[in-house]
């Protein structure tokens, strides 16, 4: 690299896809995670501001996906519980 810099790799945020669309919010888990594929994809051909902007998108999505699969779960645990 020119000037002694080193080339940052974004963070992907893959796994936490993964985990959000088996468990939490599948359509927004499913976005997240061709988010975090194009961030991987960017990183490899050094595309920074691409990963950097995909890497966003998908740490968003995946914020998302889990508040809402929270909110879900005690939406039906609350159902559930006064359903008694």
């Amino acid at each position: 690299m020119e000037g002694g810099q080193t080339r940052g790799v974004v963070p992907t945020y893959l796994a936490w896809s993964i985990f959000n669309t088996l468990c939490c919010c599948l359509p927004l888990g499913i976005a997240a995670i061709i988010c975090s594929c194009r961030v991987s994809n960017a990183n490899a051909i050094g595309e920074k501001t691409t990963a950097e902007e995909a890497s966003r998108t998908a740490k968003i999505l995946n914020i998302v996906a889990l508040v809402c699969g929270i909110v879900l779960i005690i939406i039906v645990v609350a159902i559930r519980v006064t359903a008694k």
